[in-house]
């Protein structure tokens, strides 16, 4: 039985995901095994929000190089939940 702290990881906070706001749409970055249904129920619970809907993808992990050596970061997944209307959630208070 997973935890609502075992599927969401933590807020993803760039400059799409700010844009994306403005359209009360927020940006999680996730478990990878965690279904649309556990993040919405997830997300409801802990931020006490109406979810209306929910959008994922995986992200492949990218090459990098230090110095001599090569090796890949991490896939992971990202939710993008967009929260019905008059709902708000915001990590960063402006």
């Amino acid at each position: 039985m997973k935890t609502i702290y075992d599927v969401i990881k933590g807020p993803v906070i760039t400059e799409k995901s700010t844009i994306l706001k403005e359209n009360r749409k927020v940006v999680f970055k996730v478990a990878k095994d965690a279904t649309k249904k556990e993040i919405k129920d997830a997300v409801e619970k802990l931020f006490k929000v109406k979810v209306e809907n929910v959008r994922t993808a995986i992200l492949p992990g990218k090459w990098k190089r230090i110095g001599r050596s090569v090796g890949r970061t991490s896939s992971w997944k990202k939710a993008i939940v967009t929260l019905k209307e008059g709902e708000n959630l915001d990590f960063i208070q402006s």
